[in-house]
């Protein structure tokens, strides 16, 4: 009797340390929920769910275990009920339950689930039994069929919301380009320094008229003046190609009767 109630007494506390990790894992799995849940991720998630399956796992091993009595057997009798706070209990329960009365002996060493529970769980039992195992397996074939739709589902919107994303991240211009063009329109950066041949005849690269301007400029410079200014600059001759913005060593001016219309003929 002294070694099964040792044996007992080893198992008890082999499971009380197991629940109690289990309880702590859930613990901190509600509080990360609760409030750090604008920060928790999914593999987060994830991981927390391991952990509680691993505890769980590690538990039925445990109870399943040939060292393990029958806890079955085992009957618990309360031996004092009081209505009384006591602070054992309440040490013991971290405080859940403050007293152990008459009121709450029932639910706390209930060894069955309520009626309600028991008739819900045998009507599902009966009905498992009734299925064939065609029936089963139409049934789990279905499931499948559905889950990996789904799956598919999932996977092409998190496809989609990909692309989409990186759409939206494309760069749709070359910085280096638009520099270039900036610099070419605002400084003539990069721009070949040949010139279009003027009225004159083809001009070498960077050569000038008379006073420094390209012939093309002269030419709209000349249409832009009045017919007055026109006719003055008429009979100035043009400076040397090789010298120029050199003023030449004679002016010759044309001047004619200023009532004479510029287009009379």
């Amino acid at each position: 009797m002294q070694r099964e109630e040792k044996q007992l007494e080893t198992s008890l506390e082999t499971l009380i340390a197991q629940v109690s990790d289990i309880k702590n894992s859930l613990v901190a799995f509600i509080h990360k929920l609760e409030n750090e849940y604008e920060r928790l991720t999914w593999p987060s998630v994830l991981d927390n769910f391991a952990l509680l399956t691993g505890q769980l796992n590690t538990l039925n091993k445990v109870l399943k275990n040939e060292k393990m009595p029958l806890l079955k057997n085992q009957v618990i009798i309360p031996l004092l009920l009081s209505p009384d706070r006591d602070e054992e209990i309440m040490r013991l329960t971290e405080g859940r339950v403050p007293v152990f009365s008459h009121e709450v002996v029932p639910d706390h060493l209930r060894t069955k689930p309520d009626p309600e529970v028991e008739e819900q769980e045998k009507q599902l039992s009966s009905e498992a039994a009734r299925i064939t195992p065609e029936v089963a397996q139409k049934q789990v074939q279905s499931m499948n069929k559905l889950c990996n739709s789904l799956l598919e589902k999932i996977i092409k919107e998190e496809r989609d919301s990909d692309v989409s994303s990186l759409r939206q991240n494309k760069q749709t211009y070359n910085p280096n380009d638009t520099n270039a063009l900036v610099a070419a329109v605002a400084f003539g950066k990069g721009l070949s320094n040949r010139r279009p041949p003027g009225p004159g005849g083809p001009m070498g690269a960077g050569q000038t008229g008379a006073s420094g301007m390209l012939p093309g400029a002269a030419s709209m410079q000349q249409m832009s003046m009045p017919p007055n200014q026109q006719q003055h600059m008429a009979g100035v001759p043009m400076a040397q190609g090789g010298q120029p913005g050199k003023m030449p060593s004679s002016i010759k001016t044309n001047i004619k009767s200023a009532s004479m219309h510029p287009y009379q003929r």
